[in-house]
C-alpha cells in the first residue's frame, strides 16, 4: 500500500511541475527557466517507472494477470 502512495504522490508532482512549466510559457517570464520544470517532470516519471519496475521485480505489486 506504501508504493501506491507513493506513486501517487509522484504523479501529482509530476502534474504540478507540468502547470509551473506553463505558468512560466504564458507569462515569458525570463528569471526561470521552462526547462526545470520539464526535466523534473522527466526525471519523476523516470524515477515511477523505475518504482514501478523494482516493485514487480519483488513481488510488492503483482499485475493484472488477464486485462478482459
Amino acid at each position: 500500500m506504501l508504493i501506491k502512495i507513493i506513486l501517487v504522490g509522484l504523479l501529482i508532482y509530476m502534474i504540478v511541475n507540468l502547470f509551473l512549466a506553463m505558468r512560466v510559457m504564458m507569462k515569458n517570464d525570463t528569471k526561470q527557466p521552462m526547462s526545470k520544470f520539464i526535466g523534473r517532470r522527466v526525471m519523476t516519471s523516470a524515477l515511477i517507472v523505475v518504482i514501478i519496475l523494482v516493485a514487480m521485480a519483488t513481488g510488492l505489486i503483482t499485475p493484472n494477470p488477464r486485462p478482459y
